[in-house]
């Protein structure tokens, strides 16, 4: 079936807004700037949106949250093992983390910092998309853990507030240093964390047979 052509045109706004906000933050982002990168009109933009206030939230709501989901979501929704499909996300974080993204920060992360505490709206709608992440990353790891794929011990809805908060100062840290090794050599830590977070199914079974406790429960503290 044959794309729309207002489909079409509002997807080449989406995409030019979105690289405009990445470069010059949303108060910057000159509305000129899209319509010179797209080779549309005002009148064609404002058909699609009102104004530049709708036009952002457009771009967190169809942009951003797209991308995340891709990137994030949907590899752990789609997973059978949470850690290793959490670790092999943090992976590609890293490996897509280039001087681009070093030099003008994540987008996502750069609109929460920015728009956050100016509007309203704004928060709500990244807010929205952070607890979409936290959620989907909590709800694996709970999963895994019924599972028996982590360890008995853990809150994984802590765990996800954790990973989130990790990944997202990792990268403002990243962007002040102007460096990917500081963004690589955190994402790394942080996948240290996640390691240390799967259940030895071995360990504890050994245990349990020269105690005669259940497989599922804890090693003692002290022997």
């Amino acid at each position: 079936m044959k794309t729309k052509q207002p489909d079409i045109t509002r997807t080449k706004i989406l995409t030019a807004a979105f690289q405009e906000i990445h470069r010059c933050g949303f108060q910057a982002a000159s509305i000129n700037n899209i319509l010179a990168d797209t080779g549309l009109t005002k009148g064609a933009l404002y058909h699609h949106f009102p104004n530049k206030h709708a036009l952002g939230l457009a771009v967190i709501d169809e942009v951003i949250r797209e991308q995340l989901e891709n990137d994030i979501c949907l590899p752990l929704e789609n997973s059978n093992n949470a850690i290793d499909t959490l670790l092999q996300v943090l992976q590609q974080l890293i490996i897509k983390f280039d001087e681009e993204q070093t030099k003008l920060g994540c987008p996502f992360n750069n609109l929460m910092q920015e728009m956050s505490p100016l509007d309203e709206t704004f928060r709500i709608h990244l807010t929205s998309i952070l607890m979409r992440l936290q959620r989907v990353i909590a709800t694996s790891l709970s999963s895994a853990k019924q599972c028996g794929q982590l360890k008995h011990d853990v809150n994984p809805d802590a765990i996800a507030m954790f990973v989130v908060a990790t990944y997202t100062g990792c990268v403002g840290t990243a962007k002040s240093l102007q460096s990917v090794k500081t963004f690589q050599t955190s994402i790394q830590q942080l996948m240290e964390y996640v390691r240390s977070l799967k259940c030895s199914v071995q360990t504890e079974h050994l245990y349990g047979q020269i105690f005669n406790y259940p497989s599922r429960v804890p090693v003692p503290l002290h022997l």
